[in-house]
């Protein structure tokens, strides 16, 4: 289950509304962890103001939170949810997507990178998934994946940093960049990789370093509003 939301809370972060959107059927799992478990809908609750929390079955509404089930191949279904949800597309938003457009067709992650493009005026979209597909090491990847019946429709846009980079610029994005996530992992506090590798013995160093190289983070942004989301940068 991801615990940002509730990460963001304590740390007092949170946006002005934090919104999770996932299919339905898992969405109806969370939202029974949420109501059984009383450290997640405490906050919930605290942070919540106006009416009465709005839930069902596959959605839950507050006023600094919502949980949506919806398919993301369809816009108009997730836009109308969203927006029945108090969605205000005119605040400066933040979109993350987690190993999600490489299980759609290029053609309907196109749609959807298209769809938040021309929805928020000013937008930062992150995405993060398998990049460098193309190569031996790849290949394994999704041979392994296809074994556990698990298909990989959109793998051939991560077929390098930068046809992940042209993506995002072709569907309605003013500025896009990529890196692996060896890259990112280089760029950590070395005090922190310390730690980390300290906590986590790495035995096999190499294969590591391989598989972070066929990981990615993008992000582009559109912003009309000149708040400098073009230089926010690694």
């Amino acid at each position: 289950m991801d615990t940002l939301f509730w990460r963001l809370k304590d740390e007092n972060l949170l946006p002005r509304k934090y919104f999770e959107v996932d299919f339905p059927m898992i969405v109806a799992r969370k939202i029974h962890n949420i109501k059984s478990k009383p450290p997640l809908s405490k906050p919930i609750i605290e942070s919540h103001s106006g009416d009465s929390l709005l839930i069902d079955s596959h959605s839950l509404d507050s006023s600094r939170y919502s949980i949506v089930g919806a398919d993301l191949r369809f816009s108009s279904d997730l836009e109308e949810k969203l927006k029945k949800h108090n969605l205000d597309v005119h605040l400066p938003t933040l979109l993350i997507a987690e190993c999600v457009l490489v299980y759609m067709t290029p053609q309907q992650s196109a749609n959807l990178l298209k769809w938040a493009a021309s929805t928020f005026p000013v937008a930062m979209f992150i995405n993060y998934e398998q990049v460098n597909m193309t190569d031996r090491f790849g290949q394994i990847m999704i041979e392994n994946l296809q074994r556990r019946q698990c298909n990989l429709a959109g793998v051939e846009v991560c077929r390098s940093l930068e046809a992940q980079r042209e993506r995002l610029l072709l569907n309605g994005w003013e500025n896009a960049h990529a890196i692996d996530m060896m890259k990112v992992y280089s760029s950590l506090p070395q005090a922190d990789v310390k730690r980390i590798e300290e906590l986590e013995f790495l035995d096999e160093k190499e294969l590591f370093e391989q598989l972070m190289q066929h990981y990615c983070i993008c992000w582009a942004s559109k912003d009309s509003s000149n708040l400098g989301l073009a230089d926010i940068a690694f």
